[in-house]
């Protein structure tokens, strides 16, 4: 079985910052491009942030100078850095692995809610 679990939500005022982490875990041949998506209430799941092995990056509009991904070298573990951020912000981030043999892996998403 694999595992996909994230950690790392909270409530945090705007302006502040937040680091979401997950990893994922089981028998794994190997992890493709890694990504943080997030639904707001009443509003589609949208890409926020991914990353490919070779350490590409793609960012969404609304975030780019705000957020960063990054990932470990065992290429497990994606990190999601929130600054600066604002009362839109808020949602339910969900981890997104792809892995070969699987496809796409979903983890249980973190609530991230940020007061005005």
């Amino acid at each position: 079985q694999v595992q996909v679990v994230e950690s790392g939500g909270g409530l945090v005022q705007a302006g502040g910052s937040l680091r979401l982490s997950c990893a994922a875990s089981g028998i794994i041949l190997s992890i493709h491009t890694m990504g943080w998506y997030r639904q707001a209430p009443g509003k589609r799941r949208e890409l926020v942030a991914a990353i490919t092995t070779g350490g590409s990056t793609n960012y969404a509009d609304s975030v780019k100078g705000r957020f960063t991904i990054s990932r470990d070298g065992a290429q497990t573990t994606v990190w999601l850095q929130m600054n600066s951020l604002k009362p839109e912000d808020t949602a339910v981030y969900y981890c997104n692995t792809l892995i070969t043999g699987l496809g796409s892996v979903w983890g249980q998403g973190t609530q991230v809610t940020v007061s005005s």
